[in-house]
């Protein structure tokens, strides 16, 4: 089963720090992908740009919208995707991710959330 795990962060707490500093937290993630990796069930990953867009439907047209897209502080600042035999070992996995092991995030409020993909055609 793949699991899709989104990374969260507040962006205006680490904006609001000086470069060297983030530069210095961001430093610390390396190590860590690295024994995510070796877990051998990380399919992708990656970072995301705060560059956004949103497509609705509305009156019968496809509209483009700038985000946010929620009143929200925290925006989503990486996303990978992974094979797990179910939620509790997705969750072990996932506890590898920098997000919640460099200690200097939690003041940015990093966070992972946790999705179960499901398919809408078998792919058996």
């Amino acid at each position: 089963m793949k699991f899709l795990c989104l990374g969260y962060l507040d962006s205006a707490k680490m904006d609001s720090r000086p470069k060297d500093e983030i530069d210095a937290v961001m430093n610390e993630c390396p190590p860590h992908l690295e024994n995510l990796y070796k877990s051998g069930q990380v399919i992708i990953d990656a970072g995301l740009s705060s560059e956004n867009k949103c497509l609705r439907r509305a009156n019968g047209k496809v509209k483009v919208t700038d985000g946010p897209f929620i009143e929200t502080k925290e925006m989503i600042g990486s996303a990978f995707l992974i094979e797990a035999r179910d939620m509790e070992e997705a969750i072990r996995i996932a506890s590898l991710h920098p997000t919640v092991q460099v200690g200097a995030g939690e003041q940015f409020g990093w966070r992972i959330e946790i999705r179960p993909i499901n398919y809408f055609v078998s792919r058996d």
